[in-house]
């Protein structure tokens, strides 16, 4: 793959649904089909750098046996179909590059129950993360993976989903315990009961999870829940360098302080939030983080950070224990992404997703960030260096070849550095359309080829989101 075909939409012949499946799906949905060309161009797009790519047709889905119906219709008539949550995916994802039938699950957005003895939620794949959080506010615990947009529990279950708090309480793939999945054939299968653990058989909840709707429709799942702290603490820390930044987090994790978030937030990034946000943080590399636990806990973790920011040359510490105060420390930092884009106004974000092993990501950023200034790019750098993984939000015309060559030059120069790190081409974000090409040189071509042959055996037909993650 080039730099130069990276952002270009393959050329695939379109499939499209035949009059009869159209009257099929309208018969049975009403004005929850349509074939508008505004509804489907708001489904034809995410937030990646890619053109909106329209579906032919949306289906407005308000249960499993809606989505089982469409599917099997679909798979009748050979017909792709692309599941939609909130539209907040980063690698073209959503886009119906053959055409086909586009499933919203956003109506589907019901939490079927709330267990806090056995901590764990059962809830449709339209419930947003911030939707499920507020129906726990009042029970002491919370669902922690925090990928920053509102994004919905199925899309994040597709595309393992992770984020800020991973660094203390994992991914996605750590959270989910059962899925109801529609399959290719337009089949309803449960993937697990709901004990904490099973031996029993092959673990198809996680072979869903992160498939990006390539080998099935999650329409349901279950998900950990934890306690809230006790007590929490946020802290805003600025540094000399970004080196200095990411150091002060390693040695934190290699010291045992158990980090609950640590953002990087580079100097470009702090100027776009100070003006997005009316902040007036110190232009300088910036960490964001979070502690929690007891009390005692907390104060003892506090002061371990510390120590350790101020023999890297930290300044002084911003510190927040009550929550409103919590709040307005941490808001910059998750609207650091629609910030930068004001920093360029009319521009799009090609964002970069590499993740490598926290004793190699000082020396990756260092030589990602030099990479960005000899391209002369805009480009702001954040991320959740406590788990290692960072992005750069390549900020340019897209209607400007060269510095979409520039840009696509860049980032595919950081997912080859991410792999000769020993990391990975996305760490969050997914495969999509836009990392298809690493993946053999990230796993190699014979464990590709085993994903492509999991693939045709659940979906011989190959309507579910063609042309993403393996092809076919």
């Amino acid at each position: 793959m080039s730099a130069a075909q990276a952002h270009s939409i393959p050329e695939i012949a379109r499939r499209v649904p035949p009059q009869a499946l159209r009257d099929a799906l309208y018969s049975r949905f009403g004005d929850r089909f349509s074939t508008g060309a505004a509804i489907c161009l708001q489904h034809g797009r995410d937030e990646s750098a890619y053109p909106a790519q329209p579906p032919d047709a949306v289906v407005f889905a308000l249960s499993t046996e809606d989505v089982a119906f469409t599917v099997g219709l679909c798979n009748q008539h050979r017909t792709p179909v692309i599941a939609f949550g909130a539209g907040s995916s980063l690698e073209g994802h959503l886009l119906a590059v053959q055409g086909g039938i586009c499933i919203d699950l956003s109506r589907m957005d019901e939490i079927l129950a709330i267990r806090t003895e056995d901590l764990s939620a059962t809830v449709q794949a339209g419930v947003t993360r911030e939707g499920l959080n507020q129906a726990l506010a009042q029970s002491g615990f919370f669902f922690p993976v925090d990928p920053g947009a509102n994004a919905t529990i199925g899309g994040m279950v597709a595309t393992a989903a992770s984020g800020t708090t991973t660094v203390r309480y994992g991914n996605m793939r750590d959270h989910v315990q059962s899925l109801t999945v529609v399959t290719a054939e337009g089949k309803i299968i449960r993937t697990a009961r709901r004990a904490r653990k099973s031996s029993a058989g092959y673990c198809l909840t996680q072979l869903f999870t992160g498939s990006e709707g390539t080998l099935g429709i999650v329409t349901e799942a279950t998900v950990k829940l934890h306690p809230r702290p006790e007590a929490v603490a946020a802290a805003v820390v600025n540094f000399p360098t970004v080196t200095d930044a990411v150091q002060a987090v390693i040695q934190a994790i290699q010291m045992g302080v158990p980090l609950a978030r640590a953002e990087l937030l580079d100097p470009l990034t702090i100027r776009a939030v100070n003006a997005h946000s009316g902040t007036s943080l110190t232009v300088a590399p910036t960490l964001f983080l979070e502690f929690c636990g007891s009390s005692t806990q907390v104060t003892e973790q506090s002061a371990v950070m510390a120590e350790i920011a101020d023999g890297l040359g930290g300044g002084a510490f911003q510190w927040a224990t009550l929550p409103e105060e919590r709040s307005r420390l941490w808001t910059p930092r998750h609207k650091a992404y629609f910030a930068s884009l004001q920093l360029r106004p009319g521009c799009r974000s090609l964002t970069t997703d590499a993740c490598v092993p926290i004793s190699a990501l000082a020396e990756c950023l260092a030589e990602t960030v030099a990479d960005i200034e000899a391209a002369g790019i805009l480009a702001p750098v954040l991320g959740h260096v406590g788990d290692g993984n960072f992005h750069c939000l390549l900020l340019i015309d897209i209607d400007n070849p060269d510095e979409v060559k520039a840009a696509e030059g860049i980032s595919h120069r950081l997912a080859r550095r991410a792999m000769r790190f020993d990391g990975t081409c996305t760490g969050e974000h997914g495969v999509g359309l836009h990392k298809m090409g690493y993946l053999d040189e990230e796993h190699g071509t014979d464990t590709v080829e085993i994903m492509r042959r999991i693939k045709r055996a659940l979906d011989p037909n190959n309507i579910l989101n063609p042309g993403k993650v393996v092809g076919f």
